[in-house]
């Protein structure tokens, strides 16, 4: 089976996956000072949870956007699997070409969603991560990653007003009982759902604008709440980062067994 890994600035995502069916997934909170036994740790941990022999992994690969993790990630892999992991980066066959001004500097889980969002919905596809930040990831008619947006995300847009706003405090967000709120908590829960629903269907339009009719697919944790009132999200991929991982691992385990390719 094959473990794919995608460390995000929030959270880590684990997929087990046996071919194309995902087995289990674990969500982890994303700590900057693990150590690489300590992730052996605790992929211990989550594997006996779910009564799951480790044995049964024979391949892993790795998305990262926190970079002191990849070296903790990759030592884990070889400790844990005895075999390094396929890390996403320059070097990968992706099968798509990013067609942007730098590509080295296009976050790997952008080029992941990407990948698996035409492979699933064909192009031209817009795919919406709700993470840290809320990335759109544009694909044209060509198949090819021409580039997207970048936004603050919701978590990280409401922590930033609590923090500058005294009155203020942290809420769940989520639908409001009415768009006009008749506390503080309604309010801020209404700005953050229908105000982040507005922008996303306004930034969906512009886009098209120029990319063409294109499909829309969301993924992320906030995904779903969004998506029941944004008009222009078509269809949420909770695991669309590891659908996407899956199909580069496919596409590149034929050069490469375990290790990274160059």
């Amino acid at each position: 089976m094959l473990l794919a890994i995608d460390i995000g600035n929030t959270n880590i995502v684990l997929g087990l996956l046996d071919g194309e069916k995902l087995i289990q997934h674990w969500r982890l909170g994303t700590q900057r000072q693990y150590t690489s036994d300590e992730c052996a740790a605790v992929l211990r941990s989550l594997f006996d949870l779910a009564e799951i022999e480790r044995r049964e992994v024979t391949h892993t690969i790795i998305s990262c956007v926190v970079p002191p993790l990849l070296p903790i990630f990759e030592r884990t892999c070889l400790k844990s699997f005895g075999a390094a992991p396929l890390v996403v980066g320059p070097g990968m066959r992706t099968g798509m070409v990013i067609r942007v001004d730098n590509p080295p500097e296009v976050g790997a889980d952008r080029i992941v969603n990407a990948v698996a969002a035409r492979e699933l919905f064909g192009a031209p596809v817009i795919a919406i991560d709700f993470g840290t930040a809320i990335t759109f990831d544009c694909v044209s008619r060509d198949g090819e990653f021409v580039g997207g947006v970048i936004l603050p995300g919701l978590i990280v847009a409401l922590d930033a007003l609590i923090d500058r706003a005294s009155k203020l405090s942290s809420i769940e967000i989520q639908r409001p009982p009415a768009v006009i709120g008749t506390n503080t908590t309604h309010m801020l829960q209404s700005g953050m759902l229908y105000g982040y629903a507005g922008l996303i269907d306004q930034t969906v339009e512009r886009i098209r604008a120029e990319l063409g009719p294109a499909q829309v697919v969301a993924t992320g944790g906030l995904a779903h709440l969004i998506a029941n009132e944004a008009k222009s999200i078509e269809r949420v991929e909770p695991f669309l980062t590891l659908d996407g991982l899956r199909i580069l691992f496919d596409r590149n385990s034929e050069s490469n067994a375990g290790g990274r390719e160059h």
